[in-house]
């Protein structure tokens, strides 16, 4: 891949596709599989830098762990409970789930771990996950004293007992503490001190533990009770498209008045980002939902206001669309996606000037404009996000180019080739 991708406009678009599988199915699903008794198979798995960091660190952890990438099917042997080695370095690049799943799974271990990661991973905070894995009797800490990677941990397995832990940050802290407490030595009560963002996920991850035979007592998402010490049992696990993914192609259609269904996805999906569709529903799109299938088709586009708290990892692709709607966006209750790949929000606020809208950018959110747009070159900031989502702008805005555009390879290395599927003009 280049270190650019100019995208040439083109007409309505107008197809179906199956995006790659996604990525946090694949890492809750590849945890649970590694501490399960016996070997799982997951199928429709995603093969994206995010993933490939996650089975490595399990093999460095003693996992034994088979890629079959062709076939998109991962063999997992589960340790049941048992990190085999008692010392390990991972280097989890910019993976957040990674880097949070797996600090709370080794300290079930016994030994010393070390994670790390890239330059803008070691600005990502994890500090409130290691403050509620202290309440469970595990020694861990930031090495720089930053509240961020590289972490230690000192693991000599999880006491159980009540741990508070904060969900205003990522809901990755409380999500990497539910899926180690069935190996705890007692049962572990889990309370939420604060808001808790992105509340779609944590459900995701009660769903993948139930599937491997550990089911959590939820109270409203403010209070979990997890049995322990209990086993994960390991199963086929078959993994949903990456909903996060099929938003691009969803707001694809709602830009250039197409018509695009999207294969493997439903109403009822665990990921909670299918409900992007009801955003273009009320932008004044047409969606259909079927069994295993979801159409969106473009219509006269209207700006609105959304608190998209719970889908998150779909704002920028609804910042591109706002682009093209009749009147004002406003985005709320994503101040926490400050803290993702970059500062989302003021990188956006940053590309969509460029383009030429008008863009205020607000503590928790967006104020977008419509306005006269213009090509630019767009900085992605190593966010694969924004390389995904600022490219939707090209099929309708002649000479814009994405920069770095391989940072796509973070969660869907195929993009810009299944976005020419669709639009065979659509990028050069």
């Amino acid at each position: 891949m280049t270190d650019r991708i100019a995208i040439t406009p083109c007409g309505p678009i107008n197809g179906s596709i199956r995006p790659p599988g996604s990525k946090s199915i694949t890492n809750r699903a590849l945890v649970c599989a590694a501490l399960a008794e016996g070997d799982s198979t997951l199928f429709g798995a995603l093969d994206s830098e995010d993933t490939r960091v996650m089975m490595e660190s399990l093999r460095l952890l003693g996992v034994r762990v088979a890629h079959e990438p062709d076939t998109a099917v991962i063999r997992v042997s589960g340790c049941g409970g048992k990190i085999p080695v008692a010392e390990a370095n991972l280097y989890v690049a910019n993976s957040g789930t990674t880097l949070r799943f797996l600090t709370a799974m080794v300290a079930l271990g016994q030994g010393r771990f070390r994670l790390d990661g890239s330059p803008r991973m070691r600005q990502r905070p994890v500090q409130d996950l290691l403050d509620a894995l202290a309440q469970l009797g595990v020694q861990a800490n930031c090495e720089l004293g930053t509240g961020c990677p590289p972490v230690v941990v000192n693991a000599a397995g999880l006491r159980g007992g009540e741990a508070h832990v904060s969900g205003s940050i990522s809901s990755q802290f409380l999500s990497g503490l539910l899926m180690a407490s069935p190996y705890a030595r007692q049962p572990v009560d889990i309370v939420v001190t604060d808001q808790l963002v992105s509340q779609p996920y944590v459900r995701m991850t009660l769903a993948v533990m139930e599937s491997f035979g550990v089911t959590v007592e939820a109270t409203a998402c403010s209070r979990f009770h997890v049995p322990a010490p209990r086993t994960y049992q390991a199963c086929h696990y078959q993994i949903e498209p990456d909903a996060s993914a099929a938003s691009y192609f969803f707001a694809a259609a709602a830009i250039t008045g197409g018509s695009v269904t999207v294969e493997g996805l439903s109403r009822n999906s665990l990921q909670g980002d299918v409900a992007f569709c009801d955003c273009l529903a009320r932008m004044g799109c047409r969606v259909e939902y079927q069994p295993n299938a979801i159409t969106v088709t473009g219509g006269s586009l209207r700006g609105i206001e959304v608190d998209m708290n719970a889908i998150s990892d779909t704002v920028q692709t609804l910042a591109a669309v706002a682009l093209f709607a009749d009147g004002p966006t406003t985005i709320t209750g994503v101040a926490h996606i400050r803290y993702k790949e970059t500062d989302r929000l003021a990188a956006l606020a940053t590309e969509l000037c460029k383009l030429g809208a008008e863009c205020q950018q607000r503590e928790d959110g967006l104020h977008i404009v419509p306005a006269t747009l213009r090509g630019a070159e767009i900085a992605t900031y190593d966010d694969h996000r924004m390389a995904m989502s600022m490219a939707l702008v090209g099929l309708r805005v002649p000479g814009v180019v994405i920069l770095n555009p391989e940072c796509t390879q973070k969660t869907y290395p195929t993009f810009f080739e299944d976005l020419k599927k669709l639009s065979p003009q659509s990028s050069q």
